[in-house]
């Protein structure tokens, strides 16, 4: 476990006291396993709270884990915090091989705002561009429970309701394209989820599948709600074996 990895590098930022303390990262890889597979993993929170975490049930399973924190509404607003997931993944594509992973198997996932950042980062592709990265480069993208429209913390910051949904440039839903990555959306149960976020990842789903994406697919897990986690993380496991087995000659 390398623990507190500051993602920016330029000496302007790290000046910026909220910057040394959220732009950080920690990275649990395997010791004894070459070219392995890497999982990026972000917090949610609704954008406003939250902190990096390596989940339990990822350990152990010749997975890297990289676990980002990124800074906060309402101290800073959008789109500050997907610049910040896009400056943690292009870290992670510059850094993976010095600990032995394959840089070509790189997977991006989190839960509720984690898998909004997850999305906007692997299918908006001009925040990895800065970095240096085509976000085509990511193996897959698994959002858990993440909104496919504009966030709710986004519209809060434009006084716009909750209950009023909109799609615009910061909805995973207005970057819909053929050549995303691999796309799996898992979200709880539509009777038990927040307001409205299976049927938007079902929207999601479809319209990938119209655009002409070729590997798209959603789970309901029935019987959970906003918190499913604890059943999602085995299906994230498979998804990330599914493809790294072949990518793998």
């Amino acid at each position: 476990m390398k623990k507190e990895i500051p993602y920016y590098s330029n000496p302007e930022l790290v000046s910026d006291a909220y910057i040394k303390e959220r732009c950080v990262l920690d990275l649990y890889y395997p010791k004894n396993i070459d070219s392995f597979a890497t999982i990026v993993w972000f917090h949610g929170g609704g954008l406003t709270g939250g902190k990096k975490e390596i989940p339990a049930a990822l350990k152990n399973q010749g997975l890297a884990v990289v676990a980002v924190n990124y800074r906060l509404y309402p101290k800073i607003k959008a789109p500050v915090y997907i610049e910040d997931a896009a400056a943690a993944v292009a870290w992670v594509f510059k850094n993976i091989e010095g600990f032995n992973g394959d840089a070509d198997a790189i997977f991006v996932s989190g839960h509720s705002a984690g898998g909004y950042l997850a999305s906007m980062v692997g299918l908006d592709k001009k925040y990895l561009k800065v970095n240096g990265i085509d976000a085509d480069q990511i193996a897959g993208l698994i959002p858990f429970s993440g909104h496919t429209i504009t966030h709710f913390t986004v519209r809060e910051e434009r006084g716009i309701e909750g209950t009023q949904p909109i799609v615009d440039d910061l909805a995973p839903l207005y970057h819909v394209r053929a050549d995303a990555p691999p796309l799996l959306l898992i979200t709880g149960d539509r009777e038990l989820e927040l307001l409205g976020r299976y049927e938007e990842n079902a929207y999601m789903m479809r319209m990938m599948k119209v655009a002409g994406h070729q590997d798209t697919r959603i789970m309901e897990l029935d019987g959970y709600g906003h918190g499913m986690t604890y059943p999602a993380f085995p299906i994230l496991i498979k998804e990330v074996q599914r493809i790294h087995k072949k990518q793998t000659p």
